[in-house]
């Protein structure tokens, strides 16, 4: 059963970074986790956490950014290394806000956007939480239905709410009546600024060596990781191949992995009660 939460009253400030500008929402006192959102047409940081903000801020300084590319933030992302540039991005919030280390909890390409930022920068990172990260295994396979609905969002005939609601009720979430239709209105409202249409912030990679960088499991590091990890994997994600939790927990040296039954691509939407306590626990270290 998904439980509802309101959202806590929020700070909103916007950062600028390197001459771009990212949008920042903040919530509670305590030690600081980042929240990073998945890539999807129209996501941006407070909506895809809304059900996970005011029960993390309990005990945490919650600091919720719209990815470069989305939402308030400015738009662009770099094609040849996107995780990268959306790693420099976030750790420059970081900088900006006067925090050496943080926690980190990502979805899909925050997800990646997380792994990318600890595993060039492992001291910033205290403890991580990845739920269907983007990037696992990516080489080793052909993408799936739902990853190739996402990426052919914006190619075609354009971007449209029957194709957004398509991917979403279809690819994204376990339960379609799970997604409210306020949710895709907004989304698909975002989704068609005419920044993002001119430069969509998730494409397919042009070059076999952008192939290869953005799958971390030909990157060397990974298992030298120090980083405490848990990852969350719905069983029956259909953007991103359960598989890929296996393929982290064997190559990360201190990984958690939970597969939630009867569950899609978003995880902390879907299964937000279970989500919230697994979150809090591991990130104060109740585990």
């Amino acid at each position: 059963m998904t439980t509802h939460t309101e959202l806590p009253a929020m700070r909103d400030s916007l950062l600028d970074i390197a001459g771009k500008k990212i949008f920042v929402a903040e919530a509670g006192e305590g030690p600081p986790v980042l929240l990073l959102h998945g890539g999807g047409p129209g996501a941006s940081g407070v909506s895809n956490y809304a059900r996970n903000i005011a029960e993390l801020a309990k005990e945490h300084r919650v600091i919720v950014p719209d990815l470069p590319g989305y939402g308030r933030s400015s738009k662009g992302i770099d094609p040849t290394d996107p995780f990268g540039h959306l790693a420099d991005g976030i750790r420059g919030v970081l900088d900006r806000l006067g925090l050496d280390k943080a926690h980190f909890v990502g979805n899909s390409y925050g997800g990646a956007c997380a792994l990318r930022l600890a595993l060039d920068t492992p001291d910033r990172v205290d403890r991580m939480v990845l739920m269907g990260p983007g990037g696992i295994g990516t080489t080793r396979a052909l993408p799936t239905p739902g990853l190739n609905s996402l990426l052919d969002y914006y190619t075609g005939d354009g971007p449209s709410r029957r194709k957004l609601e398509a991917f979403i009720r279809q690819y994204l979430v376990f339960n379609a009546a799970d997604v409210p239709e306020s949710v895709i209105d907004s989304r698909y409202r975002d989704s068609i600024d005419p920044e993002v249409v001119a430069a969509p912030p998730l494409r397919r990679p042009k070059s076999l060596r952008a192939l290869w960088r953005m799958d971390f499991t030909r990157d060397a590091r990974l298992s030298r990781l120090p980083v405490p990890t848990l990852v969350l994997w719905g069983a029956e994600d259909k953007v991103n191949r359960p598989s890929g939790g296996r393929m982290l927990a064997e190559r990360l040296p201190d990984c958690d992995l939970y597969m939630v039954a009867n569950t899609g691509h978003w995880v902390q939407f879907e299964r937000a009660g279970l989500f919230n306590r697994l979150c809090a626990d591991f990130l104060a270290g109740r585990r």
